[in-house]
């Protein structure tokens, strides 16, 4: 990751209060739901409104999880992560304006800009002291921007897998 400068105090992320998920139609009939289990964030900001953050994202491919060994092992497969090759895949933001983050998404060899809605949910202290605050983070992509193209139809004529993604993320920053 990055190195932020010196000057904005650092947040870590609490992976036990924090996950990132993300939802595609099925057979255009259903949805399905899965996860990363890890992945790394930094953030960087001295303001509690957080309106100067910078935000590192890495997460690793490899932990992805949709409740089929089957289908996790295909999309870490050439056909859609390639895991082998691109282990993570990143976000650094450029902007934030309290509503939006602007940042560059990687996934595999692709970097495109990408807006996300932020919900601040604000900043509280736990029972050991520890200052965190809470973000809700959702937006939307393309995942055939990003090269994750394997594309099927059934025999009715049903596209297997939508090509818009659904991202939900929830993150809790501790202050270090």
């Amino acid at each position: 990751m990055e190195t932020q400068t010196a000057t904005k105090t650092l947040w870590a992320v609490d992976p036990a209060h924090s996950e990132f998920v993300f939802k595609v139609r099925h057979m255009m009939i259903s949805t399905v739901t899965g996860h990363f289990n890890d992945f790394d964030v930094k953030a960087w900001s001295n303001r509690e409104d957080f309106s100067d953050v910078n935000v590192e994202v890495s997460v690793d491919v490899d932990s992805i999880a949709t409740k089929s060994e089957d289908r996790d092992n295909h999309l870490k497969s050439d056909d859609f992560f390639n895991a082998e090759a691109y282990p993570n895949l990143t976000f650094s933001s450029k902007s934030y304006d309290g509503d939006k983050m602007i940042g560059d998404l990687t996934i595999r060899d692709i970097t495109k800009e990408v807006a996300l809605d932020v919900e601040f949910n604000g900043i509280a202290e736990d029972p050991y002291g520890q200052t965190k605050a809470g973000f809700e983070i959702s937006g939307e992509i393309n995942r055939k921007d990003f090269n994750l193209s394997w594309d099927a139809v059934t025999e009715a004529g049903k596209i297997v897998v939508s090509d818009k993604v659904k991202l939900a993320i929830e993150v809790q920053l501790v202050k270090q």
